[in-house]
């Protein structure tokens, strides 16, 4: 049995690793991850960090009764690259997971560890008919 307790660890290290890269560009790419979970634990990772260096207010991934992704970030209403439709199911399985919010819908804070500092973000998770949607909430 796979562990999954340890995909909280997991986001950091690929929070770690991703930290000088160039965000929107690899966020494009993993869409072609033969490894799926590992496809949505890298652009989560990416747009926490993509929020955090361009002073977001917040980021939403957007999943519509049509199966359409659409992910904005607040601070310019900017639309940036969506994981795909499959890993970012996994993206909302893995935030509920990390998170452990059950249910139609909810909001926790979640710590992160970046290189020799740390943040904490606000996740929130809803669930409609209409679609699901996951909001990362960035300090002021």
């Amino acid at each position: 049995m796979r562990d999954k307790g340890g995909l909280h660890l997991k986001l950091q290290e690929f929070c770690d690793c991703y930290a000088t890269t160039d965000y929107l560009k690899e966020m494009s790419t993993v869409d072609s991850e033969p490894d799926k979970e590992e496809g949505a634990l890298k652009w989560l990772a990416l747009a926490v960090l993509h929020g955090i260096n361009s002073g977001a207010e917040k980021l939403s991934l957007e999943r519509k009764g049509d199966g359409g992704l659409h992910v904005t970030a607040k601070y310019s209403k900017t639309e940036l690259p969506t994981p795909g439709t499959e890993v970012g199911e996994k993206v909302l399985n893995i935030v509920r997971q990390i998170s452990h919010i059950e249910g139609k819908k909810g909001s926790l804070p979640l710590a992160l560890g970046i290189r020799d500092s740390s943040i904490e973000v606000l996740v929130k998770v809803k669930e409609e008919e209409s679609g699901h949607k996951l909001t990362i909430k960035f300090p002021d």
